[in-house]
């Protein structure tokens, strides 16, 4: 890691994502409320959540450290050649396709990963059944999990789009904060009017919310971009909103499978 430039795209790249989580997910909650765009009550937070918010926030915090530490490291590892050409910056059409690459990168490791931890009983019930402690998903607790799913999943998955990617510490500056944005996203538990990252993603804060409600925790198993291998493999189970009595939304499977 390059000390003599400060900041360097190094420290941005590990500490920048982790502000922008706090400052875009603390944004959603001061967003809460506005109850007609809810997709949950909002004392369902408390009724059937089964993790208290202080603690969400102390997992969150130490997986962020864990993940600062192991970016570190990675960072240290290729940092000769990330300064080979300091001043260089890829195209474009580069950063563009690296993008992509590790976009897909990061969707194939997660739903792979995420899908055998609701196959196999023992990690269920041991380590991802922390992340559904959070019935009704909210902004902060998008990186709630297990400290071992956080290292297995978002960690080290981050470290592979990163690395297959060929991305540049400055590029990995946006992919993650980018990365981070969508993930709250998608737990924030709000359906707002003109919300970009519902126009653009068919995985969005809908679809997976229908993931952890009991009839869909056996489908919409893709994080954090696109539903590809949902579709690909058969875990894909649509939805429809509809306006809810005492007001809000709700997201209703529409039955397609027995």
């Amino acid at each position: 890691m390059d000390l003599q430039q400060y900041p360097s795209d190094e420290l941005l790249a590990i500490f920048v994502p982790i502000v922008v989580y706090w400052v875009y997910s603390g944004m959603y909650m001061m967003l809460g409320s506005l109850d007609q765009y809810r997709l949950h009550p909002r004392e369902d937070e408390e009724k059937k959540n089964l993790v208290p918010k202080r603690e969400v926030i102390k997992g969150v915090l130490l997986q962020q450290l864990v993940q600062s530490a192991v970016a570190c490291l990675v960072f240290m590892y290729t940092g000769e050649n990330s300064q080979t050409s300091p001043m260089r910056q890829p195209s474009l059409l580069t950063v563009s396709g690296q993008f992509l690459i590790g976009m897909f990168v990061m969707d194939t490791w997660q739903y792979f990963w995420h899908r055998y931890m609701h196959i196999n009983k023992f990690l269920y019930r041991h380590i991802h059944s922390w992340h559904h402690r959070l019935v009704v998903p909210y902004s902060f607790g998008s990186q709630y999990n297990h400290p071992i799913e956080g290292f297995l999943l978002d960690t080290i998955g981050a470290a592979l789009s990163f690395a297959i990617s060929g991305m540049s510490p400055r590029t990995s500056i946006y992919f993650f904060s980018f990365s981070v944005i969508k993930g709250i996203d998608d737990h924030c538990g709000l359906w707002l009017p003109g919300n970009v990252f519902h126009l653009l993603f068919w995985n969005n804060t809908a679809y997976h919310d229908v993931h952890h409600q009991l009839y869909g925790t056996k489908y919409n198993f893709s994080q954090p971009f696109f539903i590809t291998w949902d579709k690909i493999l058969g875990t894909h189970m649509p939805y429809t909103l509809v306006k809810r009595d005492g007001g809000g939304l709700e997201t209703r499977p529409i039955k397609e499978r027995s």
